[in-house]
């Protein structure tokens, strides 16, 4: 699943509403995200430099809520659930949609 982040949501939060709709949860129902990281080191990694200029590139990836989030440029995330990653792992051969 590709999560635009838009203009006015931390990284931080972005991450918890996405992977809240990956797994059809609540957010409420995640684990807190400050569990796996220190989510002020991850909104100021992404955020406005000091001088208030956007932050460009950046790339930083890690497991939360059993999925694999990728953070792009703090505008994009990609995620994965690890069940799916899992049985691609395990069946390399086989395509998205079961076939060889």
């Amino acid at each position: 699943m590709e999560y635009e982040i838009s203009a006015d949501e931390s990284v931080s939060v972005a991450v918890v509403r996405a992977v809240s709709a990956v797994r059809g949860m609540k957010p409420d129902t995640l684990p807190a995200l400050g569990n796996v990281l220190d989510t002020d080191a991850l909104d100021v990694m992404f955020g406005p430099q000091n001088d208030g200029t956007p932050r460009t590139g950046g790339r930083v990836s890690f497991v939360y809520g059993d999925c694999r989030v990728a953070v792009e440029h703090g505008e994009y995330l990609s995620l994965e659930p690890l069940d799916a990653a899992v049985g691609r792992e395990r069946n390399p051969e086989r395509s998205e949609d079961g076939h060889t």
